[in-house]
């Protein structure tokens, strides 16, 4: 699959576009890339399976797309006017927008900021943690800026470190992410975003958080637990992509 380019903020962003119809945008989880969270998850091949375009996005500091190493430039905000300004290089006025856990924040936070620009909204990976928030940050930043593996104590600093290395990641531009990209949303923020939305977790995912807390607040909003799912598990769960797929369809009735 081809991967493209965009210029943005001073930074080349990849991105690949692939399948024909109306668009879903697709936004992968930290430390993660389009190839990871996506395709080898075969969620570009049902989703293009069943006659939508879809795009998805390499993250500023991740995958094949430009490195920053100024925590200041990796906020929630700052990344979601990313994702925004790629359906503008595309001349999208708008698409389903679907993120993975530091994705799914990223989604809600575009969400928010341009609602017209988001036929559909699903928060896939993190759901009441999206309010409450998510430990451990400044142990993953150490974890990734660590000289070996031997000097990370942490087991899920480690895991983070081990995932980076697999994945050939810019350690010093992820520890820079973690830093500043994990904020959250109030209650009343949340109960503000508009456009309809699903929101997805597996039953056994601590950096999600339950689905129905998070989606009880949004006004147009369902919850879907995966169970025996944990926060790596759930990503290409079987169930989720059918959970998404019938939520995609049912905005095409609306």
């Amino acid at each position: 699959m081809p991967v493209h380019h965009f210029a943005r903020d001073g930074l080349s962003l990849a991105f690949l576009d692939e399948g024909a119809g109306r668009p879903v945008l697709l936004i992968h989880g930290f430390a993660s890339n389009h190839g990871v969270n996506w395709v080898g998850t075969g969620w570009i091949k049902t989703l293009t399976g069943v006659g939508r375009r879809v795009i998805a996005i390499d993250n500023r500091g991740h995958g094949r797309s430009d490195a920053v190493y100024d925590p200041a430039a990796y906020t929630t905000d700052i990344m979601a006017a990313d994702a925004l300004a790629l359906l503008d290089h595309l001349g999208l006025p708008s698409a389903v927008v679907m993120g993975y856990s530091m994705g799914a924040r990223i989604s809600a936070f575009l969400a928010l900021a341009a609602p017209e620009r988001v036929e559909g909204l699903v928060l896939s990976g993190l759901a009441e943690n999206l309010i409450r928030g998510v430990g451990g940050g400044a142990a993953i930043a150490a974890a990734l800026e660590a000289t070996s593996l031997a000097e990370v104590t942490d087991p899920v600093a480690r895991g983070f470190r081990v995932f980076a290395d697999q994945t050939g990641s810019d350690r010093k531009a992820l520890a820079a992410c973690i830093k500043a990209s994990r904020q959250t949303l109030s209650e009343g923020e949340v109960a503000r975003i508009s456009v309809p939305t699903l929101v997805v977790a597996g039953e056994d995912d601590d950096i999600s958080g339950p689905p129905e807390p998070l989606a009880d607040l949004i006004p147009d909003a369902e919850a879907v637990l995966l169970p025996g799912r944990d926060h790596m598990s759930a990503v290409g769960d079987r169930g989720h992509k059918e959970a998404v797929l019938a939520f995609i369809a049912s905005l095409d009735r609306r």
